[in-house]
């Protein structure tokens, strides 16, 4: 009895520490990479205005500034990024807990890299639902300025805060409303983390030395792994984000297939990869970063308690 409650409060204080880690590492992943995901969710949703990355950037520097053009929406982004990966964290320990229960293996140590991937995939079953909501506010702030344009040019109320902007979705879509999209979030979410625990946790593998474990491999190797799990995720999952974005900032009623089906329709195939340049490029030295603050504050957490 004594040594199953000493288990159960390891296991709450190792899911304690993964929460907080991640919570950390997703805060300073959005001040890296806020700006590119801004012009990312700019040229996702409303391709026909800007003629490429570097004219989408300028325009919005030139017209809104720094903080209320390249990082509208970061308010909301933090709280995105913490509760996703707060959340997200703390379910792959979990996560890989159970896969080791599942495949007979003592230890999540033991795991094989396909074997963290699908881990990954599961706990972002879980994220998902903490992400949908605070995810649909940022790409609306960030492309507030179009939406005006193009999409509700009568509206009568200044959308510039989050509160605003949530008061005025509650008001006029309820509960349902902080949700759409919350299928193509899913869609991307699982096979996205798949590839990115899976090729964080196999590029980890693959630089330690012999007599190295993977938590071992320093902070350079670590942000290398962290980097290379980003674009894997970016590039794998990019049509089911543009196809996510395009829902959540227009406000269309439409499945997310009948979405992509009249993208492609219109606008060709390659209009499902627009956007993917930034999205590269912020993701390298974004999620470089929140793999590297995840892993050391877990690190300096587990050595303190």
């Amino acid at each position: 009895m004594h040594g199953g409650g000493t288990g159960n409060n390891i296991n709450f204080v190792e899911g304690l520490i993964d929460f907080l880690a991640g919570s950390i590492g997703g805060a300073a992943q959005v001040y890296v990479s806020q700006p590119l995901d801004t012009v990312k969710v700019k040229l996702q949703t409303f391709p026909e205005v800007y003629r490429g990355m570097w004219d989408c950037f300028v325009s919005t520097y030139r017209k809104d500034g720094f903080m209320r053009g390249l990082y509208a929406g970061s308010v909301p982004a933090v709280f995105a990024n913490v509760a996703e990966n707060s959340v997200l964290f703390a379910a792959y320990g979990g996560c890989q807990k159970f896969v080791a229960f599942f495949v007979g293996k003592e230890t999540s140590s033991e795991l094989t890299t396909v074997e963290n991937a699908c881990a990954g995939s599961l706990a972002a079953c879980f994220s998902t639902l903490t992400l949908c909501p605070t995810e649909l506010i940022k790409c609306k702030l960030q492309a507030l300025r179009e939406m005006k344009h193009f999409v509700e040019p009568a509206h009568p109320e200044d959308m510039r805060t989050p509160w605003t902007l949530t008061r005025y979705i509650w008001r006029t879509e309820g509960i349902r409303g902080f949700y759409r999209g919350l299928s193509s979030t899913f869609i991307r979410e699982m096979p996205g983390y798949f590839f990115f625990f899976g090729s964080y946790e196999g590029t980890r593998e693959l630089l330690r030395r012999e007599d190295q474990t993977k938590d071992e491999i320093g902070p350079v190797r670590t942000m290398i792994s962290g980097a290379i799990g980003g674009v894997c995720l970016w590039t794998s999952t990019f049509p089911a984000d543009v196809i996510k974005s395009r829902i959540q900032v227009k406000n269309l009623n439409e499945s997310m297939f009948a979405v992509g089906a009249d993208i492609v329709r219109r606008e060709g195939v390659l209009a499902l990869y627009r956007g993917l340049l930034p999205s590269v490029l912020r993701t390298i030295p974004a999620t470089a970063t929140l793999f590297v603050v995840y892993e050391y504050t877990k690190r300096a957490m587990s050595s303190t308690l």
